[in-house]
């Protein structure tokens, strides 16, 4: 695994710690966004897009998202040997610091695929895909030990199975490890409540605000979150631009932080993006009030761009992010002195990160990363790129 350019666990890692300090198992597609469309395409029909962009996606927006913010991040997935597979692989591996040694690659499995179209604020997708040879536990067997484990709860694969049908988290959270549980959207409608009967063996669940309610048959975030706080020590609900509340059981501690002003150009990943601060935020023992701002401003950051895992930030975009806050509060007005306010413990954190350095990374099978470049039209030869500038694209390369 890479050596990370920065570690905020650094003052707290000793021989005897686990080395890892997120695993985390899924399916990761290759996500193909089209950017800058007029509209979608109708039957028939075919539509130039302004910019595109070519990432991995799904399991790999979180461990991205999670290595990006300098936590040793260990993921296990099935990938495919075809070049999608290769592309994945080789990005998450030599570019962005993940850990493969529990992933595995399988012969004529064909790479699952998702392509991603923005218009107007939001997104449409078509994704092709086939099941992985192998569940997660089968091929994690007896997993590494690790500081976190970030898991999505399901039905279908439930962290509570009984005897030799043990899920690979729950020997994970035997072995030490803090269990953070998201949780998807049911398509049947049903929000079983069942589902939540997996929490005995978690120490946090981050839903969003809709998931809440619905799991837990209250009508508004706040009477979710509280519901939420009987069944697991550290209870968070997210709520999109109103921001996120939480409860530490653990610490008595209760917060709410409304989320940075933003212009928002794409949700994609927003949620592990969060889930990343967050956790970090946990191992490293800062205030709840203090976690939930970080995660709020790592989510910030995430939407203004498009691009799912590319979208993650990376110390030097937080670090950049609040010397410009820093630097406007004595003429922004009341906003902006109040943002500077809650974000003082930004001050404790940046010093040593050099302005401009860390930020996103590239993640694409062009040479370029061609969003924001001229419209090629049909019938016209397309205009030669200018020289780029490397700090204003969209998928900025990352710097050390």
């Amino acid at each position: 695994m890479s050596v990370q350019a920065y570690d905020p666990l650094a003052d707290s890692r000793s021989p005897e710690c686990p080395q890892i300090d997120v695993f985390l198992a899924g399916t990761v597609f290759l996500d193909i966004i089209f950017t800058g469309l007029p509209s979608m395409p109708e039957s028939g029909t075919e539509i130039w897009a302004e910019g595109m962009g070519s990432c991995p996606g799904g399991i790999a927006n979180l461990a991205i998202a999670t290595s990006r913010l300098g936590l040793r991040t260990s993921l296990a997935a099935a990938f495919g040997d075809d070049d999608y597979g290769d592309f994945c692989w080789r990005t998450l591996e030599e570019q962005e610091s993940v850990d493969l040694s529990r992933s595995r690659r399988f012969e004529h499995w064909h790479s699952p695929v998702t392509v991603s179209m923005a218009v107007d604020r939001d997104r449409s997708m078509v994704t092709h895909g086939h099941p992985a040879p192998m569940s997660a536990s089968e091929m994690i067997g007896s997993p590494p030990r690790s500081k976190a484990v970030i898991v999505t709860l399901s039905a279908d694969e439930p962290l509570d199975a009984p005897g030799s049908q043990c899920n690979w988290a729950e020997l994970a959270h035997r072995n030490g490890a803090l269990l953070f549980a998201d949780v998807g959207w049911d398509p049947s409608g049903a929000w079983s409540s069942d589902v939540l009967d997996q929490l005995k063996i978690c120490h946090a669940f981050m839903p969003n605000a809709i998931e809440a309610m619905a799991y837990t048959g209250t009508d508004t975030p706040r009477d979710a979150l509280y519901a939420i706080a009987d069944l697991v020590p550290l209870a968070v609900v997210t709520d999109g631009a109103n921001g996120a509340m939480a409860i530490d059981s653990v610490t008595g501690e209760e917060a709410f932080v409304p989320a940075p002003r933003v212009t928002a150009l794409d949700p994609t990943g927003a949620g592990d993006v969060f889930g990343a601060g967050f956790v970090l935020g946990t191992l490293s023992r800062w205030p709840l009030s203090d976690r939930l701002a970080f995660a709020e401003v790592c989510a910030a950051l995430a939407v203004q761009q498009f691009g799912g895992s590319l979208a993650a930030p990376g110390w030097g975009d937080i670090a950049d992010w609040w010397h410009e806050v820093r630097a406007a509060a004595r003429h922004s007005g009341a906003y902006g002195s109040s943002l500077a306010r809650r974000y003082a413990f930004l001050d404790r954190l940046v010093p040593t990160v050099p302005v401009g350095a860390v930020h996103r990374a590239a993640a694409t099978i062009a040479r370029y990363a061609d969003v924001g470049m001229p419209l090629a039209t049909p019938g016209r030869e397309p205009e030669e790129p200018e020289d780029e500038d490397p700090d204003t694209p969209l998928f900025p390369a990352q710097k050390e």
